[in-house]
């Protein structure tokens, strides 16, 4: 058995997991049936939550295409999720292939499918390593081994901290952000997105409440909660905005129109 098939072996389907919920969001089919039973119980009391999806990866697109053309060629994704195409390093090669992507998850069935799907240009790189974001050490180390951390670059946390406590004994969200944010080189850019009860307190009280009856933990903050994460450094314009607002494309002036997306995003550079 090789290390990959250990870890899909290891797979619980006894409790939903949040890149598989997300999955089936996006309309993917790498999830399993209690994945499926706690997505549709939060669509039940979130009608914004698939195109809050979807609008989350236009996000990670847009900013992806922002940082690779300020010449940012080197990124991590932290809490990839399964793979759905165009993926980050689709989005970046295409503007400079030459770009080497490090995609990270401690789910294993992130790693099975991102071993089959993730193949990049060739004059780039693209590599997966299973690993769990509150694991800084090991995840950088991993990551370290395609990357040059000492020049700079984009590390992305799309849809991730809303599962993360700030509770210093527990999660520390903030410390851990700017744990990462003080090993890139300057110059480097991180890029967020997180879901804000602000704009829809009722159906995001809602959603958090079967997300922890799940058994997993979720983070709604505000804007200022949010906005701490870029404390010391350098917000790209139009700084702290709804997901949707952030330098939009035509499709997504279009979904403002369908209603509210709950989700604050940002990107910001490290001087």
């Amino acid at each position: 058995m090789t290390g990959s098939e250990a870890e899909f072996a290891r797979i619980d389907t006894s409790r939903p997991h949040p890149a598989r919920v997300y999955d089936w969001w996006l309309g993917g089919k790498d999830n399993y049936p209690v994945d499926e039973e706690l997505a549709r119980r939060i669509l039940a009391v979130d009608g914004t939550v698939l195109r809050g999806a979807r609008a989350n990866r236009r996000f990670m697109h847009r900013a992806t295409r922002t940082v690779a053309q300020a010449g940012i060629r080197q990124f991590l994704d932290i809490g990839t999720g399964i793979p759905t195409e165009p993926n980050l390093h689709q989005v970046a090669q295409q503007v400079a292939p030459e770009s080497k992507v490090v995609y990270a998850d401690n789910d294993p069935i992130v790693l099975r499918h991102a071993e089959a799907l993730l193949h990049g240009s060739a004059e780039g790189a693209t590599e997966y390593v299973h690993a769990d974001v509150r694991d800084i050490d090991s995840l950088l180390s991993r990551a370290g081994e395609s990357l040059d951390l000492g020049a700079p670059v984009a590390l992305s946390l799309v849809a991730l901290t809303h599962y993360l406590g700030d509770d210093p004994d527990g999660d520390d969200v903030y410390g851990l952000l700017r744990k990462y944010v003080a090993a890139l080189a300057p110059g480097s850019y991180l890029v967020l997105s997180q879901v804000t009860p602000d704009l829809s307190p009722e159906a995001i009280g809602k959603a958090a409440e079967n997300f922890r009856r799940s058994g997993t933990p979720f983070f709604p903050r505000s804007l200022a909660e949010f906005s701490r994460f870029f404390d010391g450094l350098e917000l790209l314009g139009p700084g702290v905005i709804p997901v949707t607002g952030w330098r939009p494309e035509p499709e997504d002036v279009a979904v403002q129109s369908e209603g509210i997306v709950p989700v604050y995003a940002g990107v910001a550079r490290k001087a």
